[in-house]
């Protein structure tokens, strides 16, 4: 009876193992996106903003993932460095790095603007976190040679630290009727469902691609 008793005490931890691996492989993949109004989902509903409609996307696809919003109104690449730390926490494995509107409408320098990117993307790769960085495009009334500076920041970066670049956040969006809200700046429920469609590729790839939870 004691040998019975040691065999069935042993298949209990077995198991209890084999069910803790289990758990633990269960854990969705973590996702956060940092940015600012775009990704907070300026004046849309419940469901209705940029993560959200992603999560739902990536889910429908068969991904199990946890998309976190952690975009920020009027946040600048400034405000997105100084909050980086508290605002990506620990188990995240990929974060959509998407910054610098604001710095571009407000004239900010765009070797501030590299700057702060650039800490960003360091502090990132020190966590061992992998980024797909969505870039933006400056307007065109500010001129050629801020724009070609500002526009060219986020390739630069991308292959600097040699991650994924998805080019303009509102591919598709900008300046299409129907697309924006009032204001002419923010995606309206259509532009967000267009942002996500044409983005979904990327981020499959750099789910594909990034280190998975140990």
């Amino acid at each position: 009876m004691s040998f019975k008793r040691r065999i069935a005490a042993g298949l209990i931890v077995f198991l209890a193992i084999c069910g803790a691996i289990s758990s633990a492989r269960a854990e969705p993949f973590k996702i956060v996106g940092f940015g600012d109004s775009l990704m907070a989902g300026f004046r849309l509903g419940p469901d209705e903003g940029f993560t959200d409609k992603l999560q739902a996307a990536l889910r429908a696809k068969g991904h199990d993932v946890a998309v976190a919003n952690a975009g920020v109104s009027g946040d600048t690449t400034s405000g997105g460095l100084a909050r980086l730390d508290w605002s990506v926490p620990d188990g995240t494995q990929l974060v959509i790095l998407e910054l610098g509107a604001n710095d571009m409408l407000r004239g900010v320098a765009p070797d501030i603007t590299r700057k702060n990117l650039d800490e960003m993307l360091a502090k990132l790769k020190g966590r061992k976190i992998a980024v797909l960085l969505a870039g933006m495009r400056a307007a065109p009334n500010l001129g050629a040679d801020y724009q070609n500076a500002f526009d060219a920041i986020f390739p630069g970066l991308a292959k600097k630290y040699d991650i994924d670049l998805y080019p303009f956040f509102l591919d598709g969006v900008a300046g299409e009727p129907g697309m924006q809200l009032e204001d002419g700046l923010h995606p309206s429920v259509k532009g967000i469902d267009r942002m996500v469609e044409r983005i979904l590729p990327t981020i499959e790839k750099a789910i594909a691609a990034a280190p998975k939870a140990s």
